[in-house]
């Protein structure tokens, strides 16, 4: 041990009141703007990511409304077919490039750090940096559309309709480079949730003792880490195709139009998992805290977590059945395809076992919780149909795939990320939403939801087409199509009531206790909100359930100093530990390096000179970022 090691002031030497004291001076925030902006709290930077994925959840929402309305009646004259164009893509892209995957990652970036016992996020400024791209990839995407360039060539960008032949102008351009933008961020969150839960977890979190949430934030960004490669490279190859004229997706001049659509589903598949895998953590952690029993089958419901993950990347050919395919390969896809209904339904299963075991308090996220299962396996119902290469070929392209889409999606994930937030709103905020409120919030999204996409399966069976911006009135789907918009004015009123029931709450809300639900994980072993710094000495796990375990007193570690940012790192297996580590502090280069790349990839739609010039200051921010500026044990 070194004299500068020797006399470290360790949270041995201190009273409890001193610890809080000295950890909250040097892990709070810097007040003010400059603060704010370099902070790499990992709960201030979750925040940030909910709020603004919500925020585009309402932009993304209003959008879906101008569809239902041109839609209401046929040769509806309330929207163009160009602007509609630009309002169906920005739907799609908005709603799953930056809502749906990023607010599931925000949510760990809040609450895995607390539910496995740190007080950071394994790379502090990483995760500042991926949420300023996050926010810059979202602001262009928009700025665009309220520029009327915004991308018109769907979410899914297929060539050659999104290629330099077809899509003349930056509209495409700007969507594959807002994917640059969100799939950065993403991978980025990935890699520091794996880090964070496999080598900072409490002492005594064994493999075993892992909360389900954990476990699914963990497959989920080996999942991100798999699969957005894919849409990065389709995204490069088809700007390049636009700006310097390559040849990736031209048949013309040997290139190939169905490696867009591999390269594409190989990453679209597995992102519905990367939506779908974060809420089974959800859920069943709030099926746990409201029938006050163990997830039946915690093993099971781990592998089945681990098996979807790995069956996610053998899917992708089915959205692809009507694209010319040997029908050999199309069989293997079908088989795929039905084979992932098992681990979803193996999890159905043990959540409705443990509600049968349990003494269920239905409370407003367990109520979301049984909304999702109701809504998913009617969305695996038709998923399964649309496995089938027949049934799918009459389908393909018909309103019948928009239901199903939604069924999955919003059933499968919004419902539970209602619910999330419902549960771990005292968490986030120190303040508890409104039950009776929470109610009505669920009722109207609930049934609103139904009334609105179950009969789009009806209109996709009566052949109704998706994409399109009008109708004939001789087409039988007027009825149909008035009653769907006045249902989306349901569920558009169950959206607006939960915002007003967050803004309430989170000012004026009843004052909730540091574990107001009597939950078992370690988020709840802290205060709500929780310190800076989150636990004053780290907790040590004995259990699965660590807060049912030892209700009277949590055994903690100490050891850690109390005069710098400071983490433990233990072993993989058994969650041993095994050093110390200091963790970075508030920095503004992440937010330098994010305004560098964003500035060097806009530029780079204009001219590909800007990938050369740009890389200047994007040189010049992370040698700022990663300059020493102590001692070589300080810097992370």
């Amino acid at each position: 041990m070194t004299a500068r090691n020797a006399g470290a002031l360790r949270d041995t030497a201190f009273d409890a009141a001193e610890i809080d004291r000295r950890l909250a001076a040097i892990w709070s925030t810097t007040p003010g703007v400059w603060g704010a902006l370099a902070t790499v709290d990992h709960k201030v930077i979750g925040r940030r990511y909910i709020t603004t994925a919500f925020v585009f959840l309402a932009l993304g929402g209003l959008l879906s409304l101008l569809m239902r309305l041109q839609l209401a009646q046929p040769e509806a004259r309330f929207i163009g077919p160009d602007r509609y164009n630009q309002i169906f893509t920005m739907h799609g892209t908005n709603m799953m490039f930056l809502f749906a995957v990023p607010v599931m990652q925000a949510m760990a970036v809040y609450l895995v750090p607390l539910m496995v016992g740190t007080r950071n996020v394994a790379f502090p400024r990483l995760n500042a940096f991926s949420y300023w791209m996050y926010l810059a990839g979202g602001l262009l995407l928009w700025i665009a559309f309220v520029l009327d360039t915004g991308p018109d060539v769907g979410w899914f960008a297929y060539v050659p309709l999104s290629g330099p032949q077809y899509a003349a102008g930056k509209r495409a351009d700007v969507w594959a480079q807002m994917i640059t933008f969100t799939e950065v961020s993403a991978l980025a969150v990935a890699v520091e949730i794996v880090v964070t839960v496999f080598k900072h977890r409490a002492p005594g979190m064994s493999l075993d003792r892992i909360p389900l949430f954990v476990w699914s934030m963990l497959v989920t960004s080996f999942v991100v880490i798999l699969a957005m490669p894919a849409i990065m490279v389709a995204s490069t190859a088809l700007i390049l195709d636009r700006l310097v004229e390559t040849h990736f997706f031209n048949p013309a001049e040997g290139g190939d139009v169905l490696l867009w659509q591999h390269l594409f589903w190989f990453f679209g598949h597995p992102e519905v998992y990367i939506i779908f895998l974060p809420a089974v953590g959800m859920v069943s952690t709030i099926v746990a805290t409201f029938t006050r029993r163990p997830v039946f089958g915690y093993l099971a419901m781990v592998m089945a977590l681990i098996a979807t993950g790995i069956l996610a990347f053998g899917l992708w050919v089915h959205h692809m059945f009507v694209a010319g395919l040997p029908r050999l390969g199309e069989s293997f896809f079908t088989a795929s395809s039905m084979a992932i209904a098992v681990p979803a339904g193996l999890q159905i299963f043990c959540w409705l076992a443990t509600i049968w075991a349990g003494r269920p308090i239905f409370k407003t996220p367990f109520l979301f919780a049984i909304g999702f299962i109701v809504t998913f396996v009617i969305g695996g119902l038709t998923g399964v149909m649309v496995a089938s290469v027949p049934f799918d070929t009459q389908v393909h392209d018909t309103y019948f795939v928009v239901a199903h889409f939604h069924y999955v999606l919003v059933g499968g994930a919004v419902f539970p990320l209602l619910g999330a937030l419902y549960y771990w709103f005292p968490k986030l905020t120190g303040r508890l939403m409104s039950e009776t409120l929470g109610r009505w919030v669920f009722g109207l999204i609930f049934v609103g939801f139904n009334l609105t996409f179950f009969p789009m399966h009806i209109l996709g069976l009566q052949g109704m087409p998706r994409r399109i911006y009008t109708y004939q009135p001789e087409m039988p789907w007027s009825g149909l199509n008035m009653f769907i918009s006045l249902s989306a004015v349901i569920l558009a009123g169950g959206f607006l009531l939960f915002f007003i029931d967050v803004i309430r709450s989170a000012r004026t809300g009843a004052v909730a206790s540091s574990n107001p639900w009597e939950a078992s994980t370690l988020e709840w072993a802290t205060s709500s909100p929780p310190p800076p710094y989150n636990f004053a000495r780290l907790p040590v796990v004995g259990g699965l359930d660590p807060l049912s375990d030892r209700r009277d007193v949590l055994p903690v570690a100490a050891g850690l100093r109390v005069d710098r940012r400071e983490l433990l790192v233990s072993s993989i297996v058994e969650a041993t530990p095994e050093a110390r580590e200091a963790s970075s502090g508030d920095s503004i280069w992440p937010l330098l390096a994010a305004i560098a790349t964003t500035a060097t990839l806009i530029w780079s739609i204009f001219t590909p000179w800007a990938v050369v010039w740009g890389s200047i200051p994007i040189a010049i921010a992370l040698i700022g970022w990663f300059w020493p500026k102590g001692v070589p044990e300080d810097e992370s």
